[in-house]
């Protein structure tokens, strides 16, 4: 979805200029191209505009991509995943990253709070930029981690976010939230556990 890429790169410069500039007269143009995205946004989705401008009305600052990181845990050949309730789908756990984490510690917590189990990330297997990966359009531009993490300890648990917790070969993913992740990415990390020399793939 084309609009959604150009919205993101319009309320960027948007942002931006709010960001650096002191001018009364620019800062005025800047929020009137803020509410133009919003207006044409809201045209091409049906989506209210109310809703649009909710999208980006609290990012400030110079705009970056936000970080996902996802973890890969694997035991005896299956890849540890987490059913989410939001959409009923699996997913490997993860997350945003959150301040004053490292990426590797914002893994570990997100492996932890939705699944119980406490690991220990060995490498980082890939870093996507996930405008370039099949996954459903998001408004956000994400940068995704995905680590391989070793099993330490724990028991199976459900979370507020995850009502299912189990592993899985490859040969049967279940029903997976693409938004979250896609079985290309998770064969491809099944690759990487058996090969852990392997370079960090990126983009």
């Amino acid at each position: 979805m084309k609009i959604i890429e150009w919205a993101r790169k319009v309320q960027a410069i948007a942002q931006n200029g709010l960001f650096f500039s002191k001018d009364t007269y620019d800062i005025e143009r800047y929020e009137q191209l803020q509410q133009l995205t919003a207006s044409v946004l809201s045209a091409k989705l049906t989506i209210p505009e109310d809703e649009t401008r909710e999208l980006w009305c609290h990012e400030k600052g110079y705009a970056t991509p936000k970080v996902d990181v996802r973890g890969a845990v694997f035991v005896e050949g299956k890849i540890l995943l987490v059913r989410e309730r939001a959409d009923g789908k699996w997913t490997m756990p993860g997350g945003w990253a959150d301040i004053n984490d490292t990426p590797s510690e914002a893994v570990v917590r997100e492996i932890y709070e939705e699944s119980g189990f406490t690991t220990k990330a060995i490498k980082l297997a890939a870093l996507y930029d996930r405008n370039r990966h099949p996954h459903p359009p998001m408004i956000y531009h994400v940068y995704k981690l995905f680590f391989i993490c070793d099993l330490v300890s724990g028991s199976a648990k459900h979370s507020h976010e995850t009502d299912g917790v189990q592993f899985f070969s490859p040969e049967g993913l279940p029903e997976l939230s693409t938004s979250r992740v896609t079985e290309t990415q998770i064969l491809r990390l099944f690759e990487h556990n058996q090969n852990r020399e392997w370079p960090t793939e990126f983009d």
